[in-house]
């Protein structure tokens, strides 16, 4: 079967037939397509621009001003023991866990590109940095899908320690190749006027973001046309048929190909039959996995930069292989019907029904409060490099 596929002609053949049967289904169903884009284009506006851009400009300022590398001689002794990465690679860490898909990719990239990191430390990155905000977890996950703010927390938790697991795991990335170059000296930090950092910021942000939009309008399309076509059911059905033997039926197929496919369209679907502690490890998976759309949206970027996407593809599945099962415990241990605090219950499902303005004010107020930490945090590192201890005579 790989020979045949590997044949110039197969692939064109197939390809081709997948096209026509995307032009016969838009002819055939224009109005669910026309729905599905209505709905992408409203996420966008509501969610993914006023969260995501804000972030973008940060991520890029860290980078060009230099306070990534900065922010690195401090915190050199915290990432390499841990993720054997320098400590400039902190910024992506620390962007991708605050800001959301996939911002923390972005700024890795950013940092290789700007000679910050080599290429085996930015493969080591992307496996673990390109994850879901506390907020979307938080509000959509927790306290829309699950109404639960407790619900919302165990994911986010099972979220953040699956990340750091496959940062640890990753350590041991590339060692020959490593062991292979030179020894290289620290990254020398290069930084760009602010002005020039500002504005070129500002207008790479917004192509990103805009980027973005477009994988997540055309994917919500795909699922869409695919459900109304019954492909999808179909393939569900042979799922289910393959794993029968663990329980898994038809529906639980159909919510994980869909959450494959576009993981906010497939966690969306948990909230109705089954099991808590099976819908709670299926959304903590996808969220992990993040979803072909997210890949695409980053591979967008990795595109001419030389850096390998099977690196990224293996963590982002160890990442929602782990988050599942980190879930799984984690919910068997805690009383997800207990109540919890009312401040934070209060706060967190007001999350959910975030209109595009009060979304835009709360990450920007975000966004900046966070790079006067990196600010802060790199003038400490900078006092502390012009004041050298001299050891005592």
């Amino acid at each position: 079967m790989s020979r045949l596929l590997a044949k110039p002609w197969v692939r064109d053949a197939a390809l081709g037939a997948a096209l026509l049967c995307a032009v016969l289904s838009l002819m055939l169903w224009p109005q669910d397509a026309m729905e599905a884009a209505r709905s992408g284009l409203s996420l966008c506006g509501n969610v993914i621009i006023p969260s995501l851009f804000p972030f973008f400009v940060l991520s890029f300022l860290v980078v060009e001003l230099g306070l990534a590398g900065y922010l690195g001689r401090l915190l050199e002794g915290v990432m390499y023991p841990l993720f054997r990465v320098n400590g400039a690679c902190a910024s992506a860490v620390a962007l991708g866990f605050i800001g959301g898909y996939p911002v923390g990719a972005r700024t890795a990239l950013s940092l290789y590109q700007k000679g910050m990191c080599t290429r085996v430390e930015a493969q080591r990155l992307l496996a673990f940095c390109n994850n879901s905000g506390p907020a979307f977890i938080l509000g959509v996950v927790g306290a829309g899908v699950f109404a639960s703010s407790r619900a919302g927390v165990l994911i986010y938790l099972a979220h953040a320690a699956a990340s750091l697991c496959v940062g640890l795991l990753f350590r041991f990335y590339g060692r020959r190749e490593e062991a292979r170059a030179p020894k290289r000296a620290s990254p020398c930090i290069r930084a760009t006027r602010f002005t020039a950092a500002f504005t070129g910021s500002v207008k790479d942000a917004l192509s990103s973001t805009l980027n973005i939009c477009a994988f997540v309008v055309f994917f919500l399309v795909v699922v869409r046309l695919l459900t109304r076509s019954g492909l999808l059911t179909a393939l569900s059905a042979l799922l289910a048929a393959l794993f029968a033997p663990l329980g898994f039926d038809q529906m639980w197929a159909q919510r994980l190909l869909t959450g494959i496919l576009e993981m906010t369209s497939g966690v969306c679907t948990l909230s109705g039959e089954g099991t808590l502690t099976g819908r709670l490890s299926m959304a903590a998976f996808l969220l992990g996995w993040a979803g072909i759309s997210v890949h695409c949206q980053v591979l967008s970027f990795l595109g001419g930069s030389g850096l390998s996407a099977g690196t990224y593809l293996v963590g982002k599945f160890l990442h929602g292989v782990l988050s599942a099962l980190f879930t799984g415990v984690l919910a068997a241990h805690i009383p997800l019907g207990a109540p919890v605090s009312a401040l934070l219950s209060s706060q967190v499902d007001d999350l959910a029904a975030l209109d595009f303005h009060t979304a835009l004010s709360l990450a920007t107020v975000t966004a900046w409060v966070t790079f006067l930490g990196f600010v802060l945090l790199s003038a400490a590192a900078l006092k502390k490099a012009s004041h050298p201890r001299h050891p005592m005579v």
